[in-house]
């Protein structure tokens, strides 16, 4: 389970998260996607920012929405794909999406502990079906892994058991801004999984560099 897909080459992986990026968007030039094989949007991004990547990037922009994304239901980001409660597999590469923080007020892409445990057993089917996955692709972070103690961002526990069920090779997140904790890690570990902070942007390698 989790065993990463076997590859020639590396693929190359743009992470992004809760700020548009000026270099991305305000700089844009082609060249800056050229070596970049798949993009994957972590939340709470403008739909006109993905959907301007996704205009000029040659592969894939993969999302789950974020706490703050009520405005993707009347305006989708144009030319990406929603990997939300499902397992995308992109040249091999089973990319499982959980979007959503936890819940601290009415409105959508919000979760109780007890409502995400609740999407995770029905995905019973499919984790079987595809023997795990290698990518964790959520919005919020996994509990007090990189988390913070107040309510709007508190990670969920239910992660920390999906990684240690599948051991995926990454764990990538959003939610928890870099520019409000310096001291926050951009990468750490967890058992088997490698953990990122999407936040603004990051490029990582899959399979990743032993």
């Amino acid at each position: 389970m989790g065993q990463p897909f076997l590859r020639k080459n590396f693929m190359k992986i743009l992470a992004i998260a809760d700020q548009e990026s000026r270099y991305l968007w305000d700089d844009f030039s082609k060249e800056k996607l050229s070596e970049i094989d798949l993009i994957l949007s972590c939340g709470d991004l403008s739909p006109l920012y993905l959907s301007f990547l996704a205009t000029f990037f040659k592969g894939p922009v993969l999302y789950v929405h974020g706490n703050h994304d009520a405005v993707y239901e009347a305006s989708p980001p144009y030319g990406c794909i929603c990997v939300e409660d499902r397992i995308y597999v992109h040249e091999g590469i089973r990319i499982l999406g959980l979007g959503g923080s936890m819940r601290y007020k009415e409105g959508p892409h919000q979760y109780t502990e007890r409502q995400m445990n609740a999407r995770i057993r029905r995905l019973w089917y499919s984790l079987k079906r595809h023997k795990g996955f290698d990518i964790l692709l959520t919005h919020a972070p996994a509990y007090h892994l990189n988390d913070e103690e107040n309510l709007p961002h508190r990670g969920f526990q239910s992660f920390l058991g999906l990684m240690e069920r599948y051991s995926p090779s990454y764990f990538i997140h959003g939610h928890v801004h870099l520019s409000y904790n310096y001291k926050a890690p951009r990468m750490c570990t967890y058992k088997n999984t490698t953990v990122v902070n999407a936040y603004e942007r990051t490029v990582f390698e899959f399979p990743p560099a032993i």
